[in-house]
């Protein structure tokens, strides 16, 4: 009879051992949802939850699906459920707040994964179903980053390529412009300094065609568009305040990260971001969904091309040029593609205030201004206005060229504390500059974080240098970054290749 009732009792109180009182950890985990328990706490014993655990959580009416760590006493009591920044933020906690904690749904959709890893291709219906499970926020960073590495290198093909595109654009909210016809413009990336997009946004919108420009910030780089343009104008904005910009100007530059504009591409290059790569299927789909949610129906697309930019081969150059065409082409998305010269960083800064300042040079018709950076955006902005009808074909450079001196003055972008010359070992004309160790350099000095911080170069390919002449200036916002950049810099004296007798 006592067991019974002793039975009765666990019974009853069962139920309530996975409710816990929500504590801020004050952990940021970047975007993932993460709960911390202590391992010894009733409800860890009775589901068997472990560290990486995927387990979901409810206050009152919102839920998510989180990762799971454990802890010992003292960080934690066992009543107590430590949520990250993420999870807090996305559940509205309060501190004590009854949190809910359970097992999940099974994730059916990553199946379909573990397919793709064993060579079957992906079903439309499976790349929606894993598209959906992962907007919802039930794929973890683990499963994130299998389902990249399934899609890795070229193993999408065209008709998942599309599939992917499709269901990426479909995940987010998608903007309607009244105009028939909205530009975009996108750089796939790997040129440090190539901060074209706002000199070719301002001439495009003064000739009065739309281009509301959504941009990223840095993945792998030490800037991302939205990170120079920052230095310049707020980028955060929602939907309903770059409509008004649009509507007053033309066009913008802002950061597509907060308009839910493709919303699970986000969550892909959060787990990108440390792995620093991309894969073929991945690029296009990332590019396209961005610019479809962002209801562009015309767009160009820049591909550098050079032994040190993201794409090293004109091969590799044409295959992701043909990806992009025909996958536009499917979903209605008018695509030409402009292959250019990734030999060399463009332009002086590389790092957020250091490109800023490089783009107001241009703007401001600047005798000074980087001649590179200027040349690049005019055919970059002329070839737009021929999309565009505004000129006839072979004529939209020199439109370009007359309309560039439109632009509006923006404050002064903030210059770095800390800065360190490096010079010429030796003397001879420069043949080659290593664009990879030349960006690592200006994320190591903390671009983009510290959007102050990179590398201002004084030299480029063809210049003839003596030993001892400046070739660029370390830019940094604490002593520590600056000593940690020169150190790598320092041991790493290959970024210039010169021929030494040519002096």
């Amino acid at each position: 009879m006592e067991l019974k009732r002793a039975a009765s009792a666990n019974a009853v109180q069962a139920p309530f051992a996975n409710r816990l009182r929500a504590h801020r950890f004050g952990v940021d985990t970047y975007q993932e949802p993460v709960v911390f328990l202590r391992a010894d706490a009733p409800i860890c014993r009775s589901e068997g939850f472990e560290s990486q655990s995927r387990v979901k959580l409810e206050i009152g009416a919102r839920s998510l699906v989180a990762t799971l760590y454990t802890v010992d006493a003292p960080l934690l009591d066992d009543t107590q459920a430590g949520l990250s920044e993420a999870a807090w933020n996305a559940l509205a906690a309060h501190e004590g707040a009854e949190v809910v904690i359970s097992h999940p749904e099974p994730v059916e959709s990553f199946a379909a994964v573990r397919g793709k890893v064993y060579g079957r291709s992906f079903s439309d219906d499976g790349i929606d179903a894993i598209i959906r499970d992962i907007s919802a926020g039930r794929y973890s960073g683990l499963e994130l980053a299998a389902f990249i590495t399934a899609c890795g290198g070229s193993k999408l093909s065209h008709d998942e390529t599309i599939a992917l595109t499709r269901a990426m654009t479909d995940s987010g909210q998608r903007l309607r412009w009244a105009a028939p016809l909205v530009l975009d413009k996108h750089c796939v990336g790997g040129l440090p300094g190539n901060r074209t997009t706002p000199i070719v946004v301002a001439i495009v919108a003064a000739c009065g065609l739309m281009i509301p420009k959504t941009s990223s910030r840095a993945i792998t780089s030490p800037a991302g568009t939205a990170d120079t343009m920052e230095m310049l104008a707020p980028v955060a904005l929602d939907v309903a305040s770059m409509r008004r910009v649009v509507e007053r100007e033309g066009g913008c530059v802002v950061w597509g990260g907060g308009m839910a504009l493709s919303p699970v591409d986000d969550m892909l290059i959060r787990v990108e971001r440390p792995l620093d790569f991309d894969s073929a299927g991945q690029l296009v789909a990332s590019i396209l969904s961005k610019k479809l949610a962002a209801g562009s129906n015309s767009l160009l697309v820049e591909i550098p091309v050079g032994p040190t930019a993201k794409l090293r081969s004109t091969q590799a150059a044409d295959e992701i040029a043909q990806r992009l065409q025909a996958v536009g082409d499917a979903l209605g998305l008018a695509t030409r593609i402009m292959q250019t010269d990734g030999l060399q960083p463009v332009g002086r800064g590389i790092g957020p205030a250091l490109e800023a300042i490089d783009v107001l040079a241009v703007l401001r018709n600047a005798a000074d201004a980087p001649a590179d950076l200027r040349e690049r955006a005019l055919r970059l902005a002329g070839a737009l206005l021929e999309m565009g009808g505004r000129s006839a074909a072979g004529d939209g450079v020199a439109l370009a060229r007359a309309t560039l001196g439109s632009g509006a003055a923006m404050r002064q972008p903030p210059m770095a504390s800390y800065r360190k010359v490096f010079v010429a070992a030796q003397g001879g004309a420069i043949t080659a500059i290593d664009n990879r160790r030349l960006a690592r350099i200006a994320k190591l000095a903390g671009a983009p974080r510290a959007p102050a911080a990179g590398v201002e170069l004084h030299r480029h390919l063809g210049s003839r240098v003596e030993r001892g002449e400046p070739l660029f200036t370390l830019h940094a916002e604490s002593p520590g970054e600056l000593a940690y950049a020169s150190a790598y810099a320092d041991s790493h004296g290959d970024v210039f290749t010169f021929d030494t007798e040519s002096t």
